[in-house]
C-alpha cells in the first residue's frame, strides 16, 4: 500500500472550497440523479471510503469529503465540535449544489451528519450510519474524559494506536490495522482531541435524533455498546429503519469486508430507491 492509497479515489475530481477562512477538500465521481455524501470517521480520511467508488459510480453521483482537520482539507488550531463538521458538510452541499442527497457517515462521521439533518433536514433524503453514533455514546461523562486526555498528552500517538487497536477484536486483520493505524496518525494531535472532544465532552450539544423523515439504514459490526436498546432508537425514528449486524466484522467493514459490505450497502440503498438501476 502506498503513503497516497487512502487519499487517492480512481476516477474521482479534487475540489477545494473555502468554508469561513479554511480550506475543505472534497471529492466527486460517479453519476444519476441520485446523490450521495460520504462522511468518514474519527482521524480518518475521505480515502476510508475507496472500496465503494467503483460498486457505486455507475448508480449515483457522489461526494465524499474530508472534514475539517483531515485529510486534505485545512488543519486550524480551533475549537473543533459536531457543529464545525457539520457546517463544512453543509457549504460542500452548497457549493455542488445539492438540493437533497442521502449522507453516509461512518463512527464519528454518524454523529456530524446527524448534526447536518438538524441544521439542514430539507437537505437529507436518508441517513446511513456505518458502526456510528446516532447518540451519544454508553459511559459517564467522567468515562468519556478520562479517555480524551490520553490524547492531551505527549505521548497521544501511542495513546491513540492502543485505541485504534481495540477496533479490531477478531484475528486476521492485523496488516490492515497497521496501514489504517499508520493512516489515522498522521492527523495532528488537536484535531485528535478536537474530535474526542466533539464526540465525548459534556459540554457538547446532544445530537441524539427524535423522528426522520426518510430511511435511517444502519450497518453496524459486533460492539458491546450496540444493544437492544440502541437497536429500538434506531427502529424509533423512522418506520423505514433498517438495522443490520455484520458478523466478523471490525470498526471498519467497508475496507475489511468490501465485496460483503458493499453489496449490502448497495441493496438497502436500491430497496429505498436512493440509487440508480
Amino acid at each position: 500500500m502506498t503513503e497516497s492509497t487512502f487519499a487517492t479515489l480512481s476516477g474521482g475530481q479534487s475540489h477545494f472550497i473555502s468554508a469561513g477562512t479554511d480550506r475543505v477538500h472534497y471529492v466527486t465521481a460517479g453519476r444519476g440523479r441520485h446523490t450521495l455524501v460520504f462522511i468518514h470517521g474519527w482521524a480518518c480520511n475521505l480515502g476510508f471510503w475507496r472500496e465503494l467508488v467503483a460498486a457505486l459510480a455507475d448508480h449515483a453521483r457522489l461526494i465524499l469529503i474530508d472534514l475539517p482537520g483531515h485529510g486534505e482539507s485545512d488543519k486550524p488550531k480551533t475549537a473543533y465540535s459536531l457543529d464545525f463538521f457539520a457546517n463544512a458538510v453543509l457549504a460542500v452541499l452548497r457549493a455542488e449544489g445539492v438540493e437533497k442527497a442521502t449522507v453516509i457517515g461512518h463512527s464519528m462521521g454518524a454523529a456530524v451528519l446527524c448534526r447536518v439533518l438538524q441544521k439542514a433536514p430539507e437537505k437529507i433524503a436518508a441517513l446511513v450510519s456505518v458502526d456510528g453514533l446516532l447518540c451519544r455514546p454508553p459511559g459517564s461523562p467522567a468515562e468519556g474524559l478520562a479517555l480524551v486526555s490520553g490524547f492531551g498528552s505527549p505521548h497521544y500517538r501511542e495513546h491513540a494506536a492502543g485505541f485504534i487497536r481495540t477496533f479490531f477484536p477478531f484475528p486476521g486483520a492485523e496488516t490492515l490495522r497497521e496501514q489504517i493505524t499508520a493512516e489515522m496518525l498522521k492527523t495532528p494531535q488537536h484535531v485528535m482531541l478536537g474530535g474526542m472532544l466533539a464526540l465525548l465532552s459534556p459540554d457538547q450539544p446532544d445530537w441524539a435524533l427524535s423522528k426522520v423523515d426518510g430511511p435511517v439504514l444502519v450497518i453496524n459490526a459486533p460492539r458491546p455498546w450496540w444493544s437492544s436498546a440502541y437497536e429500538n432508537y434506531v427502529h424509533s425514528l423512522s418506520p423505514q429503519a433498517e438495522y443490520r449486524m455484520m458478523d466478523g466484522a471490525s470498526h471498519f467493514p467497508m475496507l475489511e469486508k468490501p465485496v460483503e459490505f458493499n453489496a449490502l450497502l448497495t441493496s438497502m440503498l436500491r430497496k429505498h430507491d436512493l440509487i440508480g438501476p
